[in-house]
């Protein structure tokens, strides 16, 4: 387990040397918010660091439905009851019909999903909704209804799997050899690459990926990587 406090966010990782999976802690004035819940292997390591600051945990938020993602769903909601469990209005209908709609891309939905999450669900999240001092974006192409959340107080975007900077930043579904493995799990690259620019559009002073480090004043890199990803769609 390894954690990196930056501001007003700490990003907790499981397996870090080998997969490493992110989650992320979120300090509000009144409180925390979980953003992702990693392996069912994290639990312990998001239950203890909750602990240790002493605040209550008012909000867990799934930037996806995929296994990584939920894998201490249950375990956190069961010790801390009162937590709100948002997901985008999206990826919850994705659990009960796995089909694009008409209108998105007529590919495969990837990854591992369950056929239910294993809690209720107390929120569920649009464009433009606030959670906190986090701002709520749709950025599908990772999955159809993945989200990203902008920190209006620090300016970091936590974008789960939509980009990733293990093995390098990239755009989902841009393989990166060293860590190909987000590319699997991606529904749509050219979707993708949408939300990626959309992201550009807010100047994040940091990414915090879902998969790799936290990446400080990405904006150049950003743009690059964008424009690599356009390449393999032309």
């Amino acid at each position: 387990m390894k954690q990196m406090t930056q501001n007003f966010l700490t990003q907790l990782t499981t397996l870090p040397a080998l997969f490493p999976v992110n989650y992320y802690l979120v300090q509000e004035k009144d409180g925390l918010t979980l953003i992702d819940t990693g392996l069912s292997m994290s639990r312990t390591n998001i239950l203890q660091n909750i602990a240790a600051t002493g605040l209550s945990l008012h909000s867990i938020v799934l930037t996806h439905a995929h296994g990584d993602h939920i894998g201490s769903l249950k375990a956190v909601k069961d010790a801390h009851p009162d937590a709100q469990v948002c997901i985008s209005a999206r990826e919850l209908e994705l659990l009960k019909n796995p089909e694009p709609y008409a209108f998105e891309a007529q590919k495969p939905i990837k990854g591992s999903y369950p056929e239910k999450l294993p809690v209720n669900v107390d929120k569920v999240l649009q464009e433009g909704d606030m959670v906190g001092s986090l701002s709520v974006l749709e950025t599908p192409g990772h999955t159809p209804g993945s989200i990203s959340l902008f920190d209006n107080r620090s300016k970091i975007m936590i974008v789960g799997d939509t980009l990733q900077t293990r093995g390098g930043l990239a755009v989902a579904g841009d393989t990166r050899p060293l860590f190909p493995f987000p590319t699997m799990g991606t529904w749509d690259l050219e979707t993708g690459i949408a939300s990626a620019q959309k992201i550009l559009q807010y100047k994040p002073s940091a990414l915090a990926p879902g998969h790799g480090r936290i990446l400080p004043d990405p904006l150049p890199s950003l743009e690059k990587v964008i424009e690599r990803a356009k390449r393999k769609i032309r």
